[in-house]
């Protein structure tokens, strides 16, 4: 790569883009040429002979947003449908320019589609034999979620009376709602989505509780046009009190770096007022526990991301049960390496490197990682 030309599609002003071409100035490279994702959906996107390309989030960007979703205002949860449609339809286009120029794309279009459709990538994660939390809606034969009459249906299911509803093409928290079932068929609902009397859905940054089933019930069968996905609600391990989950970053198939996320309730999401929590704690109570961080959560994750061989980068959140002892994959992030101030972990290729910098030295012919090199045996200082 340090002959060939950088290129990436982002939003130029993006915080994504910005930090990505920090990295590459740190290596004495000229910056990637910025292909915004407005000249992509527009038709107008030119990529140059030879160009390794990079394909980054579309968010950020508010008339991106409106391009993609059809909506006016982007804190608004609903077209998601849409918004999968045209994006996948756009990384197709781009994915074809690129060839035709001769050059090298860093994520692969179909990997995309499934890393982006909940279901489907559940599925996939599934049926390579990792450990998931148990879903109605993701197999082959899996009849669609209608509305909140079908979730009051699985919520009496046994071992569903605690479910994750999220938008199958929904990303950082949007549109999630954790549900519990009560005595007396009552219903609860944690959500970051907040209903303005008008029946609008937005994106809140503030976690809300819905204990009315009018309206969570109004919540559900809002979102269900643009597709659910349904799984249980995993009680998961804690740290200092608070519920615990971790992101781990994967590049080129190992994983690079992880930060452990907690919340006083369900939703980790750093946006969301989740707080970063101790790696050495979350290391040590896994080897006290009788398990193995290496083999009990990092090859976890590198086995999700062997699920996805096209794409050099991906985030997984991994779930750690109860006492830290098991683990089970909740999701895997196409866009997942946005942890600024993060470096790697230690005993790995990238250790002292940020997400993105990792990812440049594992395509520089110079620096490619060592496929065999050891796995991290403890986190960063």
């Amino acid at each position: 790569m340090s002959a060939a030309p950088l290129a990436v599609v982002g939003n130029p002003a993006g915080r994504r883009v910005t930090l990505f071409q920090e990295a590459v100035r740190a290596r004495g490279l000229p910056p990637a040429r910025v292909v915004a994702w407005r000249e992509v959906l527009d038709g107008g996107a030119v990529f140059h002979a030879g160009e390794t390309v990079r394909i980054d989030s579309p968010g950020e960007d508010p008339e991106v947003e409106r391009l993609l979703r059809g909506v006016s205002d982007p804190t608004r949860v609903e077209g998601t449908g849409r918004w999968y449609r045209r994006f996948t339809e756009a990384v197709d286009a781009v994915a074809g320019a690129v060839a035709e120029a001769g050059g090298r794309l860093l994520t692969g279009p179909a990997d995309l589609r499934v890393l982006f459709d909940k279901r489907r990538c559940h599925q996939v994660l599934e049926r390579a034999g990792l450990p998931v939390p148990p879903s109605p809606t993701s197999g082959p034969a899996a009849p669609p979620v209608r509305g909140w009459a079908d979730v009051r249906e699985l919520l009496a299911r046994p071992g569903l009376r605690r479910m994750f509803v999220k938008l199958a093409h929904g990303s950082s928290a949007s549109g999630v709602l954790a549900l519990e079932s009560g005595p007396g068929g009552r219903v609860r609902a944690t959500t970051s989505v907040e209903r303005l009397p008008s029946g609008a859905l937005h994106n809140s940054l503030h976690v809300r509780r819905y204990e009315d089933e009018r309206v969570i019930g109004a919540v559900v069968d809002a979102l269900a046009p643009d597709g659910l996905h349904v799984e249980r609600w995993l009680p998961k391990a804690s740290q200092r009190g608070r519920s615990a989950d971790l992101r781990v970053v994967t590049v080129a198939g190992r994983a690079t770096h992880a930060v452990v996320r907690t919340a006083p309730g369900p939703m980790t999401n750093l946006h969301l007022g989740g707080a970063r929590g101790d790696l050495d704690a979350a290391v040590a109570a896994v080897g006290a526990a009788g398990g193995s961080w290496e083999h009990d959560a990092l090859a976890v994750c590198e086995r999700a991301a062997a699920a996805f061989p096209a794409t050099l980068c991906v985030g997984v959140d991994l779930l750690p049960a109860t006492g830290w002892r098991r683990f089970a994959v909740g999701e895997v992030n196409a866009f997942g390496d946005l942890l600024p101030g993060l470096t790697g972990l230690p005993g790995t290729t990238a250790a002292g490197l940020d997400t993105y910098a990792a990812q440049l030295d594992a395509v520089l012919p110079s620096a490619r990682q060592d496929p065999h090199a050891p796995r991290a045996t403890c986190p960063r200082p």
